[in-house]
């Protein structure tokens, strides 16, 4: 089997998920990912409390080689900058202070190895201030940006969001800039610098209420002062304690089929409802018959008849069902891996699909050092050298 990226030499020197996260992307399609971490291990291993076999680690680690080096010897930065002389990409979210300590500008770098791609991520961005402060996609990608205070409830705190999410969405930026520079590279023969950062995905993903709020439509301040009213727009509790929300753009032309949906065709003769106009005034009202109607009927009853008259919903699904969804299943969105672990037994996979082009089999993650002597070997150490490195422990 052939991959899109063989051939490519990958150096993911970065941790936790999002620069990883684009690191695998590549793996996926071919590319010699070679995953950099300190000799104890990267802490992403960790997050969950379990060393080995980490549900995180397998997902984003997959399909990579793995060598543990201390860069906190001379002897270990000067092993990593060999392997990065014979790499095409270079991926890191060090602060600035550690990227001045392992001796890795992109300037330097670069006159050692001119075709390098090197793929820099960061929380808040490369200069200013807050370069150098830490963040993860929780404070970078939601607070930071509003999307945090968009969701809260009215009158309410915001909600403690999902980790992760962010991050996931920030891996795919990252890749697009590392496959953009690599087309440049086609033409020029020359590397490049690309970075981005989890405030400036936020900020994109939020980039529709930001920009209304430029424009002087804040809906955060909306929302401040009256809540979500929209009953068109708005998430509903069915009787067996489950949840669906609607999304109906087109209010007057739909309310008759929600109506019918609901089992209230009555409301289309209501006097009170006789355009959208008298329906919007009275959003409230309308939207608690909406709730006492949703409330009279268990999630699959709703489906059935949202489906019938062809309305935009959706249920909320629980996460243990969402990975057994046999439409995410089928669409190769869930897919079964070539692990033993019995606990890695199906993966998410990534969302990119070209048509035509295989991707590798979700296999096992590194130990820590796994491919240590492999990939010294094939990167010209000889072997009196690796045992040296060995022995003194700087790498593992």
């Amino acid at each position: 089997m052939s991959y899109m990226l063989e051939g490519l030499k990958v150096i993911d020197a970065a941790s936790y998920l999002a620069a990883p996260g684009a690191a695998t992307i590549m793996a996926d399609y071919g590319a010699d990912v070679i995953k950099v971490e300190a000799p104890q291990g990267d802490a992403y291993r960790r997050l969950h409390g379990r060393y080995h076999h980490d549900f995180n680690w397998s997902l984003t680690s997959r399909n990579k080689r793995d060598i543990g080096l201390d860069l906190n010897e001379e002897s270990g930065i000067s092993v990593l900058h060999r392997l990065i002389d014979t790499a095409d990409v270079l991926l890191i979210n060090f602060r600035e202070d550690q990227v001045k300590k392992y001796k890795l500008e992109f300037e330097a770098l670069k006159k050692r190895n001119p075709r390098l791609i090197y793929a820099q991520f960061t929380g808040f961005g490369t200069v200013g201030p807050e370069k150098s402060r830490p963040g993860y996609d929780v404070t970078g990608w939601w607070a930071r940006t509003g999307i945090m205070d968009l969701g809260k409830g009215f009158g309410e705190a915001p909600t403690y969001p999902v980790g992760g999410v962010g991050d996931h969405a920030s891996a795919m930026t990252l890749f697009g800039a590392v496959m953009l520079a690599l087309y440049s590279r086609e033409k020029t023969g020359q590397g490049k610098y690309v970075s981005t950062s989890l405030v400036a995905n936020g900020c994109w993903a939020n980039g529709m209420h930001l920009q209304g709020a430029i424009a002087g439509y804040d809906l955060g301040e909306i929302l401040d002062e009256k809540g979500y009213r929209n009953p068109f727009v708005a998430v509903y509790k069915t009787r067996d304690e489950r949840f669906v929300v609607i999304v109906l753009n087109n209010p007057e032309k739909e309310w008759p089929r929600i109506a019918s949906s609901l089992g209230h065709t009555e409301w289309v003769a209501d006097a009170r409802f006789g355009d959208i106009k008298a329906i919007m005034k009275q959003r409230d009202m309308v939207k608690k018959m909406f709730s006492d109607a949703f409330a009279m009927l268990d999630l699959s009853d709703v489906c059935a008849a949202l489906e019938k008259e062809k309305l935009t919903y959706a249920a909320v699904e629980r996460i243990s069902d969402v990975v057994k969804d046999a439409h995410l299943i089928e669409n190769e969105i869930i897919v079964q891996t070539q692990s033993d672990n019995p606990d890695y037994q199906w993966a998410v996979a990534n969302p990119i699909k070209i048509h035509g082009e295989a991707q590798k089999p979700a296999g096992d993650a590194p130990a820590i050092g796994e491919h240590t002597r492999e990939i010294l070997l094939q990167a010209g150490f000889p072997e009196n050298e690796i045992e040296l490195l060995l022995k003194s422990g700087v790498v593992v």
